[in-house]
C-alpha cells in the first residue's frame, strides 16, 4: 500500500473504534464505540446516548474524529468528520429506533427479544450519531 492509499477496509472489517470529540475547554474527550461503516457514503454510524458527554460535546461543537486499527496495531486509519445527530428515540417503532435496530444488526446480529431491545432504546434515550467523513488518513502494511 502507498502512502496516500487510505486503509478503508479498516473501519468495514473492524466494528469497534475510537471516537474523539471536544470538550468544552478544546481538550479531546475519548470513547470506545461499535460502529458501522457505508463506503459509498463516506458514512459512519454510531449509537449513543442523550445524556453522555459524548453527545453533548458534539451538540456544542460537531466537530468529530474517528480512529480504528487493525488487531495487532500494524494498520490504523484515522479520519476527521461531521457530526449530525438524530432525533432522541421517543416511540419504540420510531425511524431513530428502527434505525438502531439496522446499526445493531450490522454489528451484531439478531437480537434474541427485538421488542426489549426497541423498549431500551427509548428508556435509554439512545439517538444515533452520524460522521460525514472530510478527512482520513492512515497506515496498512
Amino acid at each position: 500500500m502507498s502512502p496516500t492509499e487510505v486503509p478503508w477496509s479498516l473501519l468495514s472489517d473492524h466494528k469497534r473504534g475510537i471516537l474523539i470529540t471536544l470538550k468544552r475547554d478544546g481538550r479531546p474527550q475519548v470513547s470506545n464505540v461499535g460502529h458501522i461503516f457505508d463506503a459509498d457514503r463516506k458514512l459512519i454510524r454510531i449509537s449513543v446516548t442523550a445524556s453522555r458527554a459524548k453527545t453533548r460535546n458534539l451538540r456544542r461543537d460537531p466537530r468529530a474524529s474517528y480512529y480504528v486499527t487493525s488487531a495487532d496495531m500494524n494498520a490504523y486509519l484515522g479520519v476527521d468528520a461531521d457530526a449530525e445527530l438524530s432525533p432522541v428515540a421517543s416511540d419504540p417503532n420510531d425511524a431513530t429506533v428502527d434505525e438502531l435496530v439496522e446499526i445493531y444488526r450490522l454489528i451484531a446480529g439478531e437480537h434474541p427479544h427485538w421488542d426489549d431491545f426497541r423498549a431500551t432504546m427509548v428508556a435509554d434515550q439512545r439517538l444515533v450519531l452520524k460522521l460525514w467523513i472530510k478527512h482520513a488518513y492512515g497506515f496498512a502494511q
